[in-house]
């Protein structure tokens, strides 16, 4: 019954589930993965893979983002949205951002010195309030400059907690470490967070990049995003260009 009850809140309330047996399977996995998520760290299992941002005028590697991949021990290769949700939900989310974060730094090490590793900000890591005590963790056992750092943060972040986010990131700034804000364009009320906060980079939205070759209008929200952000001070970053 109490599974039940919870499919039928999962599915927007004002509605009713009956109880079925997949029910109890799903949740038994749920809490398997959990379990193997909690452990994944500490077992070497999270892997740190890397996305080259290409500078479109000189045409050489800036940054390197980071992206977490699971090689779960009898599940293989899990991608992001297969384990990231489960991590935030569970609170897991600060151990992995953490361990991503340790390992990003550490293979920057490694690169030529003027190559950039960007890393995801999770919602959890501010309201936490331990972000600037991992970061400083981060770079002192890697022995990379913090200003070969880029946190990307999305504005789902502040939501609820805006101001204490602000300046925790306000902090990291005056580190020398670079601020990302990712997913520009589709968020809440992201001009606001141009004033508010210490963005050095502006990463436009893959989903206006689809239609440029074919929707002026696409072409001109893309020009004038760019053009604001010169502005601004900021670089620009488009996502999702993968033809000549």
């Amino acid at each position: 019954a109490d599974l039940a009850l919870q499919a039928a809140k999962s599915g927007g309330r004002n509605c009713y589930r009956i109880f079925d047996p997949v029910m109890e399977v799903e949740l038994r996995e749920r809490r398997q993965l959990e379990s193997d998520l909690a452990r994944a760290c500490a077992n070497g299992e999270i892997v740190v893979e890397y996305q080259p941002i290409i500078d479109a005028q000189g045409g050489h590697v800036v940054v390197c983002e980071a992206l977490a991949r699971w090689n779960h021990p009898t599940r293989g290769r899990m991608q992001p949205a297969e384990f990231i949700p489960l991590a935030e939900e569970t609170g897991l989310i600060r151990q992995l951002s953490a361990c991503v974060l340790r390992q990003a730094c550490a293979d920057a090490m490694a690169w030529p010195s003027q190559i950039k590793v960007a890393v995801n900000l999770s919602t959890q890591q501010c309201q936490a309030g331990y972000l600037i005590d991992s970061v400083v963790k981060a770079l002192r056992e890697s022995g990379l400059p913090a200003s070969r750092l880029e946190l990307e943060v999305t504005e789902t972040l502040f939501i609820g907690n805006g101001d204490e986010c602000a300046a925790m990131l306000r902090r990291v700034h005056e580190m020398g470490v670079t601020i990302a804000l990712d997913d520009f364009g589709t968020g809440y009320s992201s001009l606001s967070y141009l004033r508010r906060l210490p963005v050095d980079v502006l990463k436009i939205d893959r989903t206006f990049v689809a239609e440029l070759a074919t929707s002026e209008k696409a072409r001109a929200v893309v020009e004038a995003i760019c053009r604001l952000a010169d502005r601004l001070g900021m670089s620009t970053v488009i996502e999702g260009i993968e033809t000549v």
